[in-house]
């Protein structure tokens, strides 16, 4: 029997993905609204209590509501918003992190899709708070760098638009206060006392991320070089398919620079530490729609059916 999913908010970026990534899926029955009728509640809440796995693309208030109409105690809520991911109840979709984080998931009928630039930070700062590598008081700072395609439809339009603006033509800085939204899971799920000093930048490329925080040896809790923490995370992330450790000599690192869209289409996550005896710098490159987005929804879908966790997905 096929499985019958719902992708409410199908229109936007990351349902749209989902949604291409299920063609030539024969488990999946796709559940379709009438685009007259997407934003109506009686016809959404007819398609998700009909579902097995309903996924949420939306803002945040909408996938509130989304969940407020689930009626059905055998549906699965899989949330790509920012809404649900540091609450109570919730399997937070990062089955890497942990066994137990992955036991919640495949279990789950509530389950919280990470945040891109969450995504890349906690795949480096959690297995280090975890090993007690990195104190949990210590003040960390990271900035990321994101594809145009994260920053929602309006933003899209600019950006491929006739009129775009010069600025938009390079690198921008933003969430200058300091209240980026992706902040609040950033530090609880890692467990750090405090949150990130951030800066996230967009840049003129459709897709692709890249995240670094910066570490000064000295204060870490464990004598650390480049070698011993690339050693580290290879053994952490150890017959992880969607994390890929860079060698000793891996070419990208060895150049100097990290592209952002250099694993633009790739489902995985891949980590690199760079440096030297004072400072290191741990960075995770990938698709901020893909591990960032509706790749990793797609994952923990594919984790609550039982089948194989890469099914659909390219890496």
């Amino acid at each position: 029997m096929k499985t019958k999913i719902f992708i409410d908010g199908s229109e936007g970026t990351t349902g749209l993905r989902i949604y291409e990534r299920f063609q030539g899926r024969d488990d999946i029955e796709l559940l379709k609204i009438d685009p007259e009728l997407r934003k109506d509640p009686a016809e959404r809440k007819k398609l998700i209590n009909s579902s097995d796995i309903t996924f949420l693309c939306l803002p945040d208030v909408a996938a509130k509501e989304s969940v407020s109409l689930v009626e059905n105690d055998n549906v699965v809520i899989i949330d790509t918003s920012t809404a649900h991911r540091t609450d109570e109840g919730w399997a937070y979709g990062f089955p890497e992190l942990s066994e137990a984080h992955k036991e919640k998931i495949v279990k789950g009928k509530r389950i919280a899709v990470p945040g891109c630039y969450a995504t890349g930070f906690i795949s480096l700062v959690y297995p280090l708070v975890a090993g007690g590598i990195l104190p949990k008081d210590y003040p960390v700072s990271c900035f990321g760098l994101s594809g145009y395609s994260g920053a929602g439809k309006k933003a899209i339009a600019v950006y491929e638009g006739e009129d775009k603006p010069k600025d938009y033509n390079s690198g921008r800085v933003y969430a200058l206060t300091q209240q980026h939204k992706h902040l609040k899971e950033m530090q609880k799920i890692t467990g750090l006392d405090r949150a990130p000093l951030f800066s996230p930048i967009v840049d003129d490329y459709y897709s692709g991320m890249v995240v670094s925080v910066q570490l000064y040896t000295d204060m870490l809790a464990k004598n650390e070089t480049v070698e011993s923490l690339l050693a580290y995370y290879a053994d952490y992330y150890k017959n992880q398919p969607f994390i890929k450790v860079c060698e000793p000599d891996d070419e990208v690192a060895a150049s100097g620079f990290i592209p952002g869209n250099g694993l633009s289409g790739w489902d995985g996550l891949k980590i690199y530490v760079t440096g030297n005896e004072d400072r290191i710098v741990i960075s995770s490159q990938f698709d901020n729609l893909g591990k960032g987005a509706s790749g990793a929804a797609i994952e923990c879908m594919n984790l609550v059916l039982g089948c194989e966790p890469m099914k659909g997905l390219c890496l």
